[in-house]
């Protein structure tokens, strides 16, 4: 039995949990998320938990049942407390400005960039070497963090460019290391 697939999720008050055939809805005070699950898995709510089984044993659908009790753990932790991730921006004359909900990134090249809001993602500049990318699904919060970070990768020589907080860069010698 899957370690993580057995556990059963705790459904906390103001969360409303519905499950239709193979779809499972979560409504929070932060919004509403909904997932499909793969066929074989079954899903149950009992009294405030839901629990995720499987009927057999194969490869395939025991990957599958950790999986989808992941998923649906992070739907009812998204729409408590939601995710965010923090970017720093280091180097000189880099930084972000708010444009409205989109942000403008001076990251050393000819022109700005204009990274756009998706819907359901809100960003905040904290310092203009410092954003919060903030959303219910974790998937898309990762997902839009890591195309900013994509847009001047750290640079291993200097350390200039776009890092998630607490990222350790490692540091190269150059030429004249020896």
């Amino acid at each position: 039995m899957s370690r993580i697939g057995r556990l059963p999720i705790t459904v906390p008050s103001g969360v409303d949990v519905k499950i239709d055939g193979q779809e499972v809805t979560v409504k929070g005070p932060k919004g509403t998320l909904s997932h499909v699950v793969a066929e074989p898995i079954e899903v149950q709510l009992e009294d405030g938990t839901v629990t995720v089984g499987r009927p057999n044993d194969v490869n395939t659908v025991r990957a599958l049942h950790g999986l989808t009790r992941a998923l649906i753990n992070n739907m009812v932790v998204g729409v408590t407390e939601g995710y965010s991730k923090t970017l720093l921006i280091q180097g000189v004359g880099y930084r972000a400005v708010p444009k409205g909900k989109n942000i403008e990134f001076s990251l050393g090249y000819s022109h700005p960039i204009l990274v756009e809001a998706p819907e359901g993602i809100t960003f905040t500049v904290e310092k203009p070497t410092q954003i919060k990318v903030e959303g219910i699904d974790k998937q898309k919060v990762g997902e839009v963090a890591a195309n900013i970070r994509k847009l001047r990768k750290p640079d291993p020589y200097k350390g200039k460019g776009v890092r998630y907080e607490g990222e350790h860069i490692r540091r190269k010698v150059g030429k004249a290391g020896k």
